[in-house]
C-alpha cells in the first residue's frame, strides 16, 4: 500500500485552513486552531486513531467559534478522502466503544462513500469552556459530507459534558484506525460487492 498522506487547503472568506494527514502515521497533532477544546479533541483523533495531523487554521473567531469549527469538519473530511485513495485493501468499517469514568460513546463508521451522520447525544451543558456543543454536529456533518462515510455517534452515559464529548472524540480516532488499516485478507481487492466505494 502506498503512503497515504494528503494536503488540502481550504480558504474563504470566513477562514483558512491547510490539513496535513498521514494514515500511518504515530499519532502526532500540530494543531492550533484558536478554540483550545477542539485542538484538545483534535489530540484524541490523532492520538487513538494513529493518525499524524499538521493543522493551520485562522477563522472569525471574533464573531464566534462556529465556521472555524464546521470548516475544520470540511477540510479534515477533504484530506481523508484523498489520504484513503481508492480504499482497496482496507477494513472499510470500524468501530469503538470508549468509556471515561462516568460517560460512555460509541462509534461506528463506513469509508461507504454514501455521507451521512446519524448522532444521538445530548449534552448536558450547552458548552464546554466557550465551545457551543452544538458545534460537535457541525464539525462531524463537514466530516462525513467531505470524507463521503457513514458515521454513526451515540453518547450511552454520561452526566459531565466534558466525558462526553471527550469518549466521542476518542472512540472516533479509534473507529477511524480500524476502518482504515490495511486488511491483508483484503489485499489490493476492494471491500465491496459493487466493486467500487
Amino acid at each position: 500500500m502506498s503512503e497515504r498522506i494528503a494536503t488540502v487547503t481550504r480558504n474563504t472568506r470566513e477562514t483558512q485552513i491547510t490539513v496535513t494527514i498521514n494514515l500511518d502515521g504515530e499519532g502526532r497533532l500540530a494543531c492550533e486552531t484558536g478554540v483550545p477544546f477542539l485542538d484538545h479533541m483534535l489530540d484524541q483523533v490523532a492520538r487513538h486513531g494513529l493518525i499524524d495531523l499538521d493543522i493551520e487554521a485562522v477563522g472569525d473567531l471574533h464573531i464566534d467559534d462556529h465556521h472555524t469549527v464546521e470548516d475544520l469538519g470540511i477540510t479534515l473530511g477533504q484530506a481523508f478522502h484523498q489520504a484513503i485513495g481508492d480504499k482497496r485493501g482496507i477494513y472499510r468499517y470500524g468501530h469503538a466503544y470508549v468509556p471515561l469514568d462516568e460517560a460512555l460513546s460509541r462509534v461506528v463508521v463506513d469509508f461507504s462513500g454514501r455521507p451521512g451522520l446519524f448522532m444521538d447525544v445530548a449534552f448536558t451543558r450547552a458548552s464546554i469552556g466557550r465551545l457551543d456543543t452544538q458545534l460537535f454536529w457541525e464539525f462531524f456533518q463537514g466530516f462525513v459530507n467531505h470524507a463521503r462515510v457513514t458515521l454513526h455517534i451515540d453518547n450511552l452515559k454520561g452526566f459531565n459534558a466534558h466525558h462526553q464529548a471527550e469518549t466521542i472524540f476518542k472512540a472516533f480516532g479509534r473507529a477511524l484506525r480500524m476502518a482504515v488499516a490495511p486488511d491483508p485478507r483484503m489485499a489490493g481487492q476492494m471491500p465491496s460487492t459493487k466493486g467500487s466505494l
